[in-house]
């Protein structure tokens, strides 16, 4: 396997159309999330939260865009590849991402309530992992909050 070369001029751009995504969600009302999974510079999936429209409480943005992903690749596994997300992920994204073999995981705002990257623990340095994932927060984090406080202020307005 080659070494993971970081682009971090890409990350940006990256996280720009994660974020586009988000918005995509948040027009069907789900909560706005978007994720792009890149391998050598090419966006290999992307996806947005559709558990509402899915009807699946699995179908978080990161789901779908490393299922999309494995799918292009064919292959469960992917190895050099990184995944951009509006959101710090929760357990269960956290827990794919490592069984897919992502290599870094770059994400915008922190999720207090269940983010396990940072907020709520450190998942991805816990010792019986068997695969090391590099991360980074912070990536547009404003843009990637506002969204998500915006849509949830709406929601409250509407109730």
């Amino acid at each position: 396997m080659r070494p993971q070369i970081i682009d971090r001029s890409r990350d940006q751009e990256f996280m720009r159309l994660a974020l586009h995504l988000a918005a995509q969600g948040a027009a069907l009302g789900e909560v706005p999330v978007g994720a792009v999974l890149v391998q050598h510079g090419q966006v290999i999936g992307q996806g947005f939260n559709r558990p509402i429209i899915d009807s699946d409480p699995s179908a978080h943005a990161e789901m779908v865009a490393i299922r999309a992903a494995a799918k292009s690749a064919s292959n469960y596994r992917l190895p050099g590849s990184t995944l951009y997300v509006t959101l710090e992920p929760c357990s269960m994204c956290a827990g794919l991402i490592v069984h897919s073999r992502v290599a870094r995981v770059v994400y915008g705002a922190l999720e207090p309530k269940a983010g396990i990257v940072q907020s709520q623990g450190q998942f991805f340095s816990q010792g019986f992992l068997n695969h090391r994932v590099m991360f980074e927060g912070g990536v547009l984090a404003e843009e990637c909050g506002t969204i998500l406080s915006e849509f949830f202020k709406a929601r409250r307005a509407k109730a």
